[in-house]
């Protein structure tokens, strides 16, 4: 697979990341589209690997997802500048402390955003729990599966 390949592969994750945090966009299905397009243009046993996991990971996703509560198409706890916050908390964490960082990150920019709103830090900490039980906890497992997919698919472009 060519390089200009490569490159709209990892748009299309790119773009599946930042679709998973935008309500109404299939985020999780641009990811796996993304690494089918990789695996069936260039079909080595590493690409269908990733793809079979990265199968398993997001029907494993939807299955936690079901549990935890429902994300609305207009959530009450997400304003455009906390999703902002809550993103970039996740791949930051994702990156500093290795894939399980993505988890802190997402409920660290979660409470600077509230914090910055709010002012004090009892606010912002009851804030964050209601963040969390009115979706965000969905919306953290499904951009955390998103991410280990996209780490594997960009470990998979490196390795080999």
């Amino acid at each position: 697979m060519g390089v200009w390949d490569l490159l709209l592969v990892g748009l299309v994750l790119l773009l599946g990341l930042c679709g998973v945090l935008v309500p109404g966009v299939p985020g999780s299905w641009l990811v796996w589209a993304g690494v089918m397009w990789w695996t069936v243009k260039d079909p080595q046993p590493v690409e269908w690997w990733v793809l079979v996991g990265a199968t398993v990971a997001l029907f494993l996703s939807q299955v936690v997802r079901w549990a935890l509560p429902p994300r609305r198409s207009r959530p009450n706890w997400a304003g455009r500048r906390m999703t902002v916050y809550a993103g970039a908390g996740s791949f930051l964490g994702f990156f500093l402390i290795p894939v399980i960082g993505s988890i802190p990150g997402f409920m660290a920019g979660v409470y600077l955003e509230e914090r910055l709103r709010l002012g004090s830090h009892g606010e912002a900490k009851s804030a964050l729990r209601t963040a969390m039980s009115s979706g965000g906890s969905s919306v953290l497992a499904e951009l955390f599966t998103c991410q280990v997919i996209a780490g594997a698919w960009l470990g998979a472009v490196i390795w080999g």
